[in-house]
């Protein structure tokens, strides 16, 4: 089986945001929730729980977003 890049949602306190998503992204995230359910053998009950950790793995590997970040949180940028 093919390893997905989440995998199980971690449990913490969550934000609320109100999002709208075109109808075909939303049913990708509706596939995509039944692949994780298949996978992790737990049921899915709401799919946008996937959305976050979708966007921290997307941040988290954009090479782009962290150079800006270690720029950002230097003691050399903290200085001007």
């Amino acid at each position: 089986m093919t390893k997905l890049k989440i995998g199980a949602l971690s449990d913490e306190r969550p934000v609320k945001l109100s999002i709208e998503l075109p109808a075909s992204v939303h049913r990708d995230l509706l596939a995509y929730a039944k692949a994780v359910a298949s996978e992790s053998g737990q049921p899915i009950s709401d799919p946008g729980k996937l959305i976050a950790p979708m966007l921290a793995r997307f941040m988290a590997t954009d090479r782009g977003f962290a150079k800006l970040r270690r720029a950002v949180h230097s003691p050399e940028a903290s200085k001007g």
